[in-house]
């Protein structure tokens, strides 16, 4: 606090009127704020006026922007300056330009927050860390603020209990993790992350493997299953197959009986087969002296049975004339038929 002494005597020097000394005041141009696009180029002024005439000047410390200053004074009272911003860097967004005014009396400034805009970029994507839940770690820088997206095997990823994005802001830097609780082989694969704002799009690709399939996964790949129209379909297909085959499998077995009867049936009671065409003359068979009569054999059977034998002879068959009217008696041995 200022006084000035009159005498014994102290008065406060707001409260007195002293010409040709007083505190500056101070204006800039875009004191709303200063929006531009990374790589423009951009000019603020600053005018500072008051008696004495005050110096005027920007504060750049820090300012990674290539930066000029062009200083105008306009009497008696009146200091201006420009500040020009030649490709505005991107580390430049969220800069606080400050302009000072000052003179013996005091000093004052204004400010002005800029704001740069430049399209997304992903400068972090770890492979998965196990911590308390697994953990892809990614780190994002854009302005606007981009928008994530993530995508596994070809699928956006939505936000659940199992699975959730965690992030913190800071400036135009976005951190954190696409978080996992307790994840399994069926998790294994690409994840993708989108980055993107008004100015672009911007992805990464990280492979995340979490356990080991089992021999007997039926999809230990991770690729799709088949659909249940698929699956429908094969279903379907086994059924008819089943079908026809139980359908078939009578007309199989009819087939085969007839075969057999056909094959088996013209056999004589003696299971033997008498060749129409045979020549040789045989003795009459008899048993125990007594003359045995054999009956007529089909000439057109063609199976062959097994010789007739007695007491492991072979017998010899005498063929009968198939004219033969003669009725014989059945043949028996031991009573037998």
């Amino acid at each position: 606090m200022l006084f000035c002494r009159t005498g014994a005597s102290k008065i406060r020097l707001k409260h007195m009127y002293i010409t040709l000394c007083d505190v500056p005041e101070i204006s800039v141009s875009h004191s709303s704020g200063l929006t531009v696009m990374e790589g423009d180029n951009v000019t603020v002024s600053c005018n500072g006026s008051g008696a004495p005439l005050p110096e005027v000047d920007w504060t750049v410390a820090g300012l990674h922007s290539i930066n000029t200053h062009l200083s105008n004074v306009y009497w008696p009272n009146i200091h201006s300056i420009n500040l020009t911003l030649v490709n505005v860097s991107r580390d430049d967004n969220s800069f606080l330009l400050t302009c000072i005014a000052e003179n013996m009396v005091g000093m004052t400034n204004a400010s002005i927050q800029l704001a740069v805009h430049f399209p997304p970029v992903i400068l972090k994507l770890a492979e998965p860390e196990r911590r308390h839940d697994t953990c892809i770690e990614f780190t994002v820088r854009g302005y606007p603020s981009p928008t994530l997206r993530w995508y596994h095997k070809q699928r956006e990823i939505l936000q659940s209990d199992y699975i959730r994005t965690e992030m913190d802001f800071y400036q135009d830097y976005l951190e954190g993790c696409l978080t996992f609780k307790n994840p399994t082989h069926f998790d294994n694969g690409n994840y993708t992350l989108e980055a993107s704002n008004s100015l672009g799009t911007v992805t990464k690709t990280v492979y995340g493997h979490f356990l080991m399939a089992p021999p007997f996964d039926p999809d230990p790949d991770g690729s799709p299953m088949p659909s249940d129209n698929a699956i429908r379909t094969e279903q379907e297909t086994f059924g008819v197959l089943i079908a026809v085959g139980l359908a078939g499998f009578p007309s199989v077995l009819l087939i085969l009986l007839f075969i057999v009867i056909n094959k088996y049936g013209r056999c004589n009671k003696f299971g033997m087969k008498v060749s129409p065409s045979a020549s040789q003359q045989c003795p009459p068979l008899r048993h125990n002296s007594v003359p045995l009569c054999v009956t007529t054999v089909s000439p057109s059977a063609s199976q062959q049975c097994p010789p007739l034998l007695h007491n492991s002879v072979p017998l010899c068959v005498t063929t009968v004339s198939p004219s033969a009217s003669q009725q014989c008696p059945p043949l028996r041995h031991n009573g037998i038929r």
